[in-house]
């Protein structure tokens, strides 16, 4: 081939590459790669209510306002143990709460708005991999660093955008849990009721924020007690428009949420609502 058909020949193929790249998609976000929170003001939207204010019936156990979650200490941003909950979140709930009364249960919520701090927070003390304080409750068969890979914390959070809760079932006549008292024995969230540690909520299979494959909601190792109690609460959740996180019995968010794109990072404080 002369040099002047080969020049020819070359620039024909970049010319046929130049268009494949350009027809070719923008390849997609890494999945492992989080939207980027939105930034929002030290004051709740007046869609922020107190789930007090709408139901003051629902009893609450707000962890992460305290020394017994996977940490062992207040999350920053929980500067109060209170449940703040968009107001279409916390209606629902209450017509949740209604329907448990009648069946002889009351719901208990652990966690509901959690400023993007605390999700910092938790990104933090991952990377500290000696700090286990609290594996012998919370993760005790899980190695720190599957964590987050394996979906048991994530950054961002649903619970960062108001109509995300954590919470679980407990008898009427409940008497009141025992306290936790920091430093005591712990014992493993996996360990049958009766054995971890003495929740009031009827028997889910595993204890709050249990890292472990068994907290999977549809987990089939379970007794069929703590299925059955699984499966009233996901019927009862359901029923009022929340769904469940299939890693976590104790996850629900409310579907029509109305701040689908927006991580806010108030604290959990009376003084946040407007």
């Amino acid at each position: 081939m002369g040099t002047g058909r080969r020049a020819t020949a070359v620039l024909a193929v970049a010319a046929a590459l130049l268009a494949a790249a350009c027809q070719r998609p923008a390849p997609s976000p890494s999945p492992s790669a989080p939207p980027a929170p939105t930034p929002t003001g030290p004051r709740a939207p007046a869609e922020f209510v107190d789930l007090t204010t709408v139901d003051p019936t629902v009893r609450t156990d707000i962890r992460y306002a305290g020394p017994h979650n996977f940490v062992g200490r207040p999350i920053d941003g929980y500067a109060e143990p209170r449940c703040l909950l968009t107001r279409p979140a916390a209606q629902a709930l209450h017509r949740v709460q209604t329907a448990a009364l009648a069946g002889g249960h009351s719901l208990k919520v652990y966690d509901c708005y959690r400023p993007q701090r605390a999700a910092d927070d938790f990104v933090a003390w991952a990377k500290l991999p000696g700090e286990q304080r609290m594996k012998g409750e919370f993760y005790p068969g899980v190695p720190k660093d599957r964590l987050f890979a394996d979906g048991y914390i994530g950054a961002p959070t649903a619970h960062s955008r108001g109509s995300t809760v954590d919470l679980t079932l407990v008898p009427v006549s409940a008497a009141a849990q025992p306290a936790y008292t920091p430093g005591q024995a712990l014992v493993p969230c996996t360990d049958p009721a009766g054995r971890r540690f003495g929740d009031d909520s009827i028997d889910m299979g595993t204890g709050f924020d249990c890292f472990d494959p068994r907290a999977h909601t549809a987990d089939a190792r379970i007794s069929d007690t703590a299925r059955s109690n699984r499966d009233l609460l996901r019927r009862l959740m359901s029923a009022q428009g929340f769904e469940n996180y299939p890693l976590e019995w104790w996850h629900y968010r409310y579907v029509d949420e109305p701040y689908p794109d927006t991580w806010f990072d108030f604290p959990v404080a009376g003084s946040s609502l407007r």
